[in-house]
Order: structure tokens, then C-alpha cells, then sequence
């Protein structure tokens, strides 16, 4: 190929030059690989163009962000982008079970084997797969929590919502919003039944608090096949499915993969 990136697509995302947000930006032809924050940035080509497309933290702060790419040649540029400030919204939830909010010994030493896990299937890079910026609903409900809320749980502060919630009755079907591979799967203590499924090249998405998962690790699926159904394992307040999407290892807003 002349190209450097072999990810071809057929839709750009939306940029959103926000935290939380995508940056969509072009990049000479022949770069073969970027770095962002230390990690392994999305390189891929639509209509002829190569584009390098970067999750942008919700810790980012506005002003300034660069990356570096690297062409065939072994020589390296820095480029950059600028991110404007996102004020988000509180979210204040009643949780009825307190460990779920303020986790015991035991818990804590399962909420950390489980968060590495976690965190090392979110740098998982698969060239083989085809990523996507076309994305179908994982499930026909209602949203009922956005992402980046600023989250209280029995009034204490924890980490901001890192995906979109979308409620619906306990057994919906939850499909892939699209083709993938199943790069994990686990019980686990505030997340619930959870599925993570590659995309390739750094997009991983994320299925929490599911009643079953019906896929097993290693699957090969397709747009629109089911994976699981809705249900209320883990902290929750209410069957929901919880989504998340990520790139170069950065939670993002899955609303920008869906189609208005």
C-alpha cells in the first residue's frame, strides 16, 4: 500500500475538540504509526486522505495537545491540536448497597485484579480487525445517563461516568453496534457481567451489568448480532445496559459513533 495506515473507513467521526471528545486530523500519507499521551494512536484512510483520530481524556485540559507520528522513513514530526473546555454536568445516585460504594478489604483486592484486567484489554491492538466509525445502538432503549457526568454515589465524589447508560427492561437483547472480536468477558464487582469487544487498532467497546452474556472470548461477530441481555449485575440503581467506548486506551463519547 502507499499508504502508511491499512484501517480504511467509511465514515470520519465527528470531531468534538473537547475532553471526552475525538480529534480527526490529517496526517501526510506515508506516517505509519502516532503516539498520543504514550499510547498507540488510530491511523486510517477515507477517500484517499489519511487521518489520524485521537480519544481525548476527560482529564485533558484545555489549550494545547500534540502527538507525534512516525513515517517510513524512521523520522518523527510533532503535530497538534487545540481542545476547548466541556463543563459537565452532576449526576448525585443512591446506592441502597454500601460496599458497592465503599468496598471492603476483599472487594478492593477483587476490584484491583479485575481493574488491571480490564486495563489491559483497553490496550489490546488488533491490526487484523477492520475498525469502524459507524455504529449501531447496542440496544433499543432510553439514555438515561450521558457520558462525563460528574458523579456523586450517597453523595461522595467517584470518577466521572465513562459511557453512556441506556435503560431498558431486565433480558433486552444487547447486539454488537459493530464487527468485532470478543476480548473478554468476566463477572465483575461494579460493572457487573461484562463484555469487551475489539474493534481493531486501539477501539475497544464495553458492555457492563448485563443479565447473560452469550458470547464466548475469541468470537468473531458482526453489526447487529446479539452478545447478551439487559440486567442490573453489578452497582446499578436499575437494569440498564452501561457502554463505553474506547481509543488509544481513552474513554470516549460513544454518542459520536452513532449515526444522528
Amino acid at each position: 500500500s502507499l499508504f502508511g495506515a491499512d484501517a480504511v473507513l467509511q465514515r470520519l467521526p465527528a470531531a468534538l475538540l473537547v475532553p471526552g471528545g475525538a480529534a480527526v486530523v490529517p496526517t501526510a500519507s506515508d506516517a505509519i504509526r502516532g503516539e498520543y499521551k504514550g499510547e498507540r494512536v488510530l491511523l486510517a484512510r477515507f477517500e484517499g486522505e489519511q487521518y489520524a483520530i485521537i480519544g481525548i481524556p476527560l482529564s485533558a485540559k484545555p489549550g494545547l495537545q500534540t502527538f507525534t507520528l512516525d513515517n517510513r522513513a524512521g523520522e518523527t514530526e510533532t503535530l497538534g491540536f487545540s481542545i476547548a473546555d466541556k463543563a459537565y454536568t452532576e449526576q448525585r445516585l443512591t446506592i441502597k448497597n454500601q460496599r458497592q460504594v465503599n468496598p471492603n478489604e476483599t472487594d478492593m483486592t477483587r476490584i484491583q485484579a479485575e481493574s488491571a484486567e480490564m486495563k489491559a484489554a483497553f490496550r489490546s491492538w488488533d491490526e487484523a480487525l477492520a475498525p469502524t466509525f459507524s455504529m449501531i445502538p447496542p440496544v433499543d432503549g432510553v439514555r438515561s445517563s450521558s457520558f462525563g457526568l460528574k458523579r456523586f454515589f450517597n453523595g461522595e465524589p467517584r470518577a466521572p461516568h465513562s459511557g453512556m447508560d441506556i435503560a431498558a427492561d431486565e433480558g433486552t437483547p444487547i447486539v454488537a453496534p459493530a464487527a468485532g472480536r470478543i476480548l473478554a468477558t468476566g463477572n465483575y464487582f461494579f460493572n457487573g457481567n461484562t463484555i469487551i469487544l475489539d474493534h481493531g487498532h486501539g477501539l475497544i467497546s464495553l458492555y457492563c451489568h448485563m443479565n447473560t452474556i452469550d458470547v464466548e472470548v475469541g468470537r468473531q461477530v458482526i453489526a447487529g448480532e446479539q452478545i447478551g441481555r439487559v440486567g442490573q449485575t453489578g452497582r446499578v440503581t436499575g437494569p440498564h445496559l452501561h457502554w463505553s467506548v474506547n481509543l488509544n486506551n481513552t474513554r470516549i463519547d460513544p454518542a459520536l459513533f452513532l449515526a444522528d
